[in-house]
């Protein structure tokens, strides 16, 4: 999920009750919470660098008790003083767990077994990031700031936010429970009917941000891919759903398959649909090839693409990665 997101939950975590075992315990929860997403660093390699070392190594469960000793180090050295180290390494611990956990139920994946397996693990209940959840762990965050206020002014005592904070992780946990049934539900509508004819070979229901009952449909059969609109308590209306046909086998799909931003993007997809359109550029004709996944977008939109541009005798002249839809073909990590 977002960073803010993570943020708010190491803080809530920390003032439920857990800063009264350590000391710093607030700072040690929130760097511990953002701690997996230091795998950025991959940003300097490029973007297919990046994309390639997100939610890997840094995000496996193997990892976790190495990286939690780095907060531990940098609250030390912020604040000059001994921590108890096994006190502050377990609260560490929960922190990165709480964000290996928080990854999990969203529909980008987590790889938590690397490096014994690459599996990708994804619930697909929240969406990068969730206006109701964020919208609680903020009023959690938020509220002892103006409780000490009112406190101050007319002179009760101030609890310190910890049943807000407590208030704030249990409708997390009832929340995403709550949605487990939800896309249970939807998953049932979609896998119950038939697709011009055609069972569905996979199937997904992808969450909405703002809307928990609302899911994006999709479906695989033999022959393509849909995208639909589900209710978790309405009907599915098959006439509005977009369509994208697998495209046949030919060489010019075959040569961009070899190209490591093509292999690396197909191990990570789960819907992976081609698109291909013609190229020119002075005298050089061909054609420029997108492959993306219908969990982030549709071809030539939205985010998460690979494109390859080929001659007329479909010779890969490049091909890259690129987050959002790239019209220029001068552009592109390479």
């Amino acid at each position: 999920m977002d960073n803010l997101t993570h943020s708010l939950t190491g803080l809530a975590l920390a003032r439920s009750g857990l800063n009264r075992y350590c000391p710093h315990a607030s700072l040690l929860m929130i760097l511990s919470a953002n701690a997996p997403d230091l795998d950025i660093v991959g940003l300097r390699g490029g973007q297919l660098r990046y994309f390639e070392w997100h939610r890997g190594y840094s995000h496996s469960v193997s990892c976790l008790p190495f990286l939690a000793l780095l907060p531990v180090f940098v609250v030390a050295l912020i604040y000059r003083r001994k921590l108890p180290w096994t006190k502050a390494w377990l609260l560490c611990c929960l922190g990165i767990g709480s964000h290996l956990m928080m990854d999990w139920t969203n529909s980008y994946g987590v790889r938590l077994l690397l490096p014994f397996s690459s599996r990708w693990f994804s619930l697909d209940l929240n969406g990068l990031y969730d206006a109701w959840i964020l919208a609680v762990l903020a009023f959690a965050a938020l509220w002892p700031a103006f409780a000490r206020l009112v406190s101050g002014e007319i002179g009760a005592r101030f609890s310190g936010g910890r049943g807000t904070a407590i208030f704030a992780l249990v409708f997390f946990v009832l929340f995403d429970l709550s949605r487990l049934l939800l896309h249970q539900r939807a998953i049932a509508q979609i896998e119950a009917r038939l697709y011009e004819n055609s069972p569905p070979v996979k199937t997904a229901a992808l969450p909405e941000s703002f809307n928990p009952f609302r899911w994006t449909g999709v479906v695989e059969t033999s022959n393509q891919y849909r995208l639909l609109t589900v209710n978790s308590f309405g009907n599915i209306d098959l006439e509005e759903g977009a369509i994208f046909y697998k495209p046949a086998a030919r060489d010019s799909i075959y040569n961009a398959k070899q190209t490591e931003p093509f292999r690396y993007f197909l191990y990570f997809s789960r819907f992976p649909v081609w698109s291909e359109l013609p190229f020119a550029k002075g005298e050089q004709m061909g054609i420029k090839i997108d492959l993306t996944d219908l969990r982030f977008g549709t071809p030539w939109a939205g985010s998460f693409h690979c494109n390859a541009i080929e001659n007329s005798r479909n010779h890969v002249l490049r091909s890259w990665f690129t987050y959002g839809a790239d019209s220029d073909l001068g552009q592109g990590a390479r």
